[in-house]
């Protein structure tokens, strides 16, 4: 039963993007569905930005196996990155009217920052859309058995064609749906199994001391890997294009920036129901063997849940992943057609713009289900993305923001040295978190940088 529902599912889904194509008249329709998502529509956007596999799969594992502290990284730290983006970013972004991250850094540093900053942004969706379409591709096979690589493979085709056809309007229009989806499936699951466990206290004292610690324990290495956590999704995803892209289709600027609050309250909230779900499913059936502990959960429910409460669950399952991987696959296409593609062909009329997005969607959906082909591991594929960009595009993104001195010297060498230094570090596999030192390095760059070369041209002056 739940395996033909799935199938109906997709099926779904793709009469979704044929709809949404009739409304892509523009290249702004297909970017920003025309900058009119209402709140109720912008706020399902923003909170499916980052709610899929992660949060389902990735983040329950490693809740069951490292209880509060192995899930600071998300849900904490994405909630914490919606709730900043309405704090301290949407406002001065909306007012812009710019298609993405990269068109800023053109406008505030220049050309080169903004191929630069384009050339990082693209390569960091990789990991992260990968991270989806495993998922995808686990479902799949815990259903109908097929390869996980089959998987992978169909599911890419069925994400690519209805992002192709309607871009931002099929995100948006999806994700509102699937939210739905998502808190009806999981709340429904998450009672009855608190039900059948005598409730949730029963749950919770049978966990070992120290599983809820929200706190690390003492130790400087302890504390910088914590502090880590909190800002690998948490700052690392504020200079995202797919999070740039529904701030932006909002309506209003008021709009854009209630929309951040009440995705990162929905996020927080909703995202603790897989972590419940599968720290209940381990106290009722503890002899289960998890194996791949990202299976865990899909197992826990095919073998005991009622066919009605599996199809509630392996809805609520595609809908956060498809929502997460439509976006994720549009966001980098359109900064690959916008700010690399269109200088190149010296083309930049509105159809031409739109077919090569279109056809950048297909580029990057392809390279992803290449990585997610040869690594599985859900929450390591989403953890590097964010890294990615935390360490080369945050400082100057917040700097040209917020500091009237940042230039385009400073910009360049934050993004050179942040990105260069993390490569570094990450083969020498330090005690600490190697993007903390890159980011700070990223900052020094910026600050110098901006500092030295404004000195040079008074000098001159």
């Amino acid at each position: 039963m739940a395996a033909i529902f799935v199938g109906i599912y997709l099926l779904a889904n793709l009469g979704v993007g044929w709809w949404a194509s009739r409304r892509v008249k523009s290249v702004n329709d297909y970017v920003l569905a025309g900058r009119r998502l209402p709140l109720f529509m912008a706020s399902s956007a923003l909170f499916a930005t980052w709610f899929g596999s992660e949060t389902v799969l990735g983040a329950s594992s490693e809740f069951m196996e490292h209880g509060l502290l192995g899930v600071i990284e998300d849900p904490f730290g994405a909630a914490l990155c919606l709730f900043l983006v309405g704090l301290l970013f949407a406002r001065k972004l909306y007012r812009l009217n710019i298609l993405t991250f990269s068109d800023y850094f053109g406008q505030r540093f220049g050309k080169r920052s903004e191929y630069l900053s384009a050339l990082l942004l693209v390569p960091s969706y990789f990991g992260w859309i990968a991270a989806q379409l495993v998922a995808m591709g686990i479902i799949l096979h815990t259903l109908t058995g097929i390869p996980l690589g089959y998987g992978i493979g169909l599911c890419t085709v069925i994400v690519v064609f209805y992002t192709y056809l309607g871009g931002m309007w099929a995100v948006a229009i999806t994700d509102f749906v699937q939210t739905v989806v998502i808190i009806l499936g999981l709340a429904a699951l998450a009672v009855s199994m608190l039900v059948e466990a005598g409730g949730w206290q029963n749950v919770v004292d049978a966990q070992p001391k120290g599983f809820f610690n929200f706190l690390p324990p003492a130790g400087w290495t302890p504390g910088l890997e914590y502090f880590a956590a909190w800002i690998t999704i948490g700052l690392g995803s504020i200079p995202q294009q797919d999070v740039f892209q529904r701030v932006m289709s909002a309506k209003s600027e008021k709009t854009a920036i209630r929309a951040s609050f009440l995705g990162s309250g929905m996020y927080l909230v909703i995202a603790f129901l897989p972590l419940v779900i599968a720290l209940t499913g381990k106290f009722l059936y503890p002899d289960l063997s998890p194996g791949d502990s990202q299976l865990f959960l899909p197992r826990v429910v095919l073998a005991h849940a009622h066919p009605a409460m599996q199809v509630l669950f392996f809805g609520a399952l595609l809908s956060a992943i498809l929502s997460t991987t439509s976006g994720a696959v549009l966001a980098p296409a359109v900064v690959l057609a916008e700010n690399l593609l269109s200088p190149l062909m010296r083309r930049d009329d509105n159809r031409h713009l739109l077919g090569w997005m279109r056809g950048s969607v297909a580029v990057v959906a392809v390279f992803s289900a290449g990585l997610a082909m040869l690594k599985s591991n859900i929450y390591e594929l989403v953890g590097e993305s964010s890294a990615f960009s935390l360490v080369s595009l945050f400082v100057p993104l917040t700097a040209g923001l917020y500091w009237k001195r940042a230039n385009a010297t400073g910009a360049l060498l934050s993004m050179v040295l942040g990105f260069g230094s993390w490569i570094v570090f990450e083969r020498l596999e330090g005690p600490t978190p190697t993007l903390i030192w890159a980011t700070l390095i990223s900052l020094v760059g910026m600050v110098v940088g901006s500092l030295a070369s404004d000195w040079v041209k008074r000098g001159r002056g």
